[in-house]
């Protein structure tokens, strides 16, 4: 049983939550507090790279039961800047795991409280929109509020360099594969989206967020990835001129989460916040050209204004919990994209045809090619 330490997450609206402090208890996490509603999936999201310079609230009770893996999450460390669970459970089971939650975010880190009445808070988040909020056991409630009230807001905020690769490297050995070479631009990408290309034989190369345009083509890519990232997509300005040259040449493109939105804004779309965000494993999404409703995966705060879309761009899904705009494509041109995460397995296939579809485009481009 690890040692209980009271500890408190204060709000930007003045609220304050008493509970006790998990993992780094030494630490202070601070940013945009948000909910997730999943029932599992703890160790995907407590590593997914779009969680960077937020704090996640767990809406199921129990936390941790089945322990930490090491091999399923989504990047090589804890992205999210801390967590709030009613209870982080102190033993685990699962013939996999390695170390319990509590274990993971003490190496990792990264703090996180226990105790809260999450579904306050999450009734709280869904009445003023996504909080900023810090978690600390070393100041005062009072303190801890006026440095929420500090923190920078979400919009206007590029977090991509903070969770990108560094230099260009093989996913996949370029040498053991004879597939379509897909190149990959990385915001903020998820290893599971890399494994569902290299799982259908493509070769993967990945590539830095800020990739010049001779760098990206001289490897002589049959297939574009814009991938999914944090923070404000009208924020990230450096990567629209990129994204149209690569539209304007026509190579097939498939843009997830904020690459889908880079897309619409490089195309001419504007986005827009969402008041508390899409964030779980159970969103009804309606494809329009079948008819068929998916279970999907999502992570995102900000989405494409489906009104300001330009005329070239057609509306392919939508979300059925709210009517937000979860998919497009170019009418004429092999560019298409995805405001959920299609590499996520809620349904659980339910949206991996999305990378059958892109594969297809890259296949047609390549039979007009040769």
């Amino acid at each position: 049983m690890h040692r209980r330490v009271r500890a408190y997450l204060a709000l930007e609206n003045g609220a304050v939550f008493a509970g006790y402090a998990i993992g780094a208890v030494e630490r202070e996490a601070a940013g945009e507090v948000v909910f997730n509603t999943a029932m599992s999936g703890y160790e995907e999201i407590l590593t997914d790279p779009s969680y960077r310079g937020q704090i996640v609230t767990f809406t199921y009770p129990h936390i941790g039961n089945y322990g930490i893996t090491l091999e399923d999450g989504e990047s090589e460390r804890v992205q999210v800047e801390g967590i709030v669970v009613h209870e982080c459970s102190p033993v685990y089971s699962n013939w996999r795991a390695k170390l319990s939650l509590q274990e993971y975010l003490q190496r990792e880190g990264v703090v996180g409280i226990e105790g809260v009445d999450t579904r306050m808070l999450v009734r709280m988040i869904r009445e003023y929109g996504a909080l900023r909020g810090v978690i600390s056991a070393t100041a005062s409630p009072e303190e801890l509020v006026e440095r929420a009230r500090s923190l920078p807001p979400m919009e206007g905020q590029d977090l991509t360099d903070r969770v990108g690769c560094r230099a260009p490297y093989w996913w996949t050995d370029e040498g053991l594969e004879t597939g379509a070479l897909i190149a990959v631009v990385d915001f903020g990408v998820k290893r599971n989206i890399l494994r569902n290309l290299a799982r259908r034989g493509c070769r993967v190369r990945v590539f830095p967020a800020r990739v010049e345009l001779h760098e990206l083509l001289a490897c002589a890519p049959d297939g574009i990835v814009l991938s999914n990232g944090p923070g404000d997509p009208a924020a990230i300005t450096y990567a629209l001129p990129l994204v149209r040259e690569l539209v304007a040449r026509g190579y097939p493109i498939l843009g997830i989460c904020l690459g889908h939105q880079l897309l619409g804004l490089a195309l001419g779309a504007r986005t827009y916040k969402l008041k508390f965000g899409h964030h779980g494993a159970n969103h009804p999404v309606l494809n329009l050209h079948t008819g068929v409703v998916e279970i999907t995966s999502q992570n995102h705060g900000f989405a494409v204004d489906p009104d300001t879309l330009p005329p070239e761009l057609e509306v392919t899904h939508i979300n059925l919990n709210d009517g937000t705009l979860e998919g497009m494509q170019h009418r004429s041109l092999p560019v298409m994209s995805v405001q959920y995460h299609p590499e996520a397995a809620p349904g659980p296939h339910d949206a991996t045809y999305i990378f059958d579809e892109f594969l297809r485009l890259v296949r047609v481009a390549r039979a007009e090619v040769a």
